[in-house]
């Protein structure tokens, strides 16, 4: 039995969030829609509600600011382990962008509650020796990047999480996004489903 098993029976709603402020060792977040989104995971947990949630990985993090000897603010990448707090999953599925096939590869974060309630979380990864170079850096930084990076970030996401939960074996009924940066992942839906719900 996978680490992954147990939580498909019950899952029936899918939460996609380009952001989700989990714990502060995991730097998969910027703000508000982050810490929205973590808020609304660690509720879900402690109500047992029948969720997952769909991020990206974020190695890079943010960014981290500092003041240079200049004046000058300067931000850095802001880097963390993702093996430390997720464990990766064996499934693959690929996207297209820019006439290619991208790889992504999800990772799984466990989110328990103080009750001992969990909510998988499934971190968005390109970074696989599959991907050409430039691809592999697509879920590395958070809103990194210009429009066409973070258009590749919205299609990882979208149409990537929603060919995860399908490869893992999710039985999804409906779908959240948080914000617009999943917006893809009804265009997605579009083409296999007639009826799909969203909230």
């Amino acid at each position: 039995m996978s680490l992954i098993d147990s939580f498909l029976a019950r899952r029936r709603i899918a939460y996609f969030s380009m952001e989700i402020a989990l714990r502060p060792e995991m730097h998969t977040y910027s703000g508000g829609l982050g810490v929205l989104a973590g808020d609304t995971a660690r509720s879900c947990a402690d109500l047992e509600l029948p969720m997952v949630f769909l991020t990206l990985a974020s190695r890079d993090g943010y960014l981290r600011q500092e003041i240079d000897s200049d004046g000058r603010q300067v931000d850095h990448a802001d880097p963390w382990d993702l093996a430390d707090w997720a464990t990766p999953l064996d499934a693959m599925v690929a996207v297209r962008i820019e006439g290619r096939a991208v790889w992504v590869r999800p990772w799984l974060h466990v989110l328990t509650c103080p009750v001992g309630h969990a909510i998988p979380v499934l971190l968005l990864d390109t970074r696989l020796d599959h991907n050409e170079p430039a691809d592999r850096a697509i879920t590395d930084r958070l809103y990194g990047g210009d429009e066409a990076y973070r258009l590749k970030q919205e299609i990882v996401l979208g149409v990537g999480g929603m060919r995860i939960l399908h490869a893992l074996g999710f039985d999804i009924e409906m779908y959240h996004l948080n914000e617009g940066h999943a917006a893809l992942l009804p265009v997605a839906l579009l083409r296999e489903h007639p009826h799909p719900r969203f909230c």
